[in-house]
């Protein structure tokens, strides 16, 4: 939570200045798309880049934008895991991390892809594993396109809300935070589901 804070404290309105001025220069919607469609196979700050899109380009076009730009990445990554399966999943996001969403899967189906949309590295193990089983695109595209609309929705209600008050610092502390703060929500609920089901097993012996 302290990353994009610090900087803005050290460097002050002259990296602010900076960053702002990069934003309105380079930053495009076709740019946008690009970069949130290669998330699965780059360690990309998806949350932090919605969030520029609505700094950008307003909270509608932007969330528009992301919304196409997350889903696109989102359907990549799990046609390449239905087509090649578990060496190219473990690749391209690690045997521990599939193992985590594993977990999760076993306990919660489908709705993994919904819970874990906007955790950090688990979004992308989750697409890769139901793409591993054969998970149907019906079933995997509803959760997806729901958790990518409310994520892209909020992320650029966040960079809309920050142009306008010029709180650049607080919408990048924002966007690095609430992923974390979703890890933190995802992994109680997971560990409320183990000891409620170690209960039952208990009260059954």
């Amino acid at each position: 939570m302290l990353v994009p804070i610090v900087p803005f404290v050290v460097f002050g309105d002259a990296l602010e200045a900076w960053v702002q001025r990069t934003i309105e220069e380079q930053v495009s919607g076709w740019l946008i798309i690009l970069i949130l469609s290669i998330d699965i196979l780059l360690p990309i700050p998806s949350s932090v880049v919605c969030t520029m899109a609505g700094w950008k380009l307003g909270p509608l076009a932007g969330s528009l934008v992301s919304l196409v730009g997350m889903t696109a990445g989102a359907v990549l990554g799990f046609a390449l895991a239905r087509r090649w399966g578990a060496p190219l999943a473990r690749r391209l996001s690690g045997e521990q991390d599939l193992q985590r969403a594993r977990q999760i899967n076993d306990r919660f189906g489908p709705g993994v892809i919904l819970i874990t949309r906007g955790v950090p590295v688990l979004a992308e193990a989750s697409v890769l594993l139901v793409g591993i089983h054969q998970l149907s695109w019906r079933r995997f595209l509803l959760p997806l396109l729901a958790a990518n609309a409310l994520l892209s929705a909020g992320y650029s209600l966040i960079g809309y809300y920050a142009r306008e008050t010029r709180g650049l610092s607080l919408a990048l502390a924002a966007s690095i935070a609430i992923p974390v703060i979703l890890a933190l929500l995802v992994r109680q609920l997971y560990q409320r589901k183990v000891h409620r089901q170690g209960d039952s097993h208990d009260g059954l012996e």
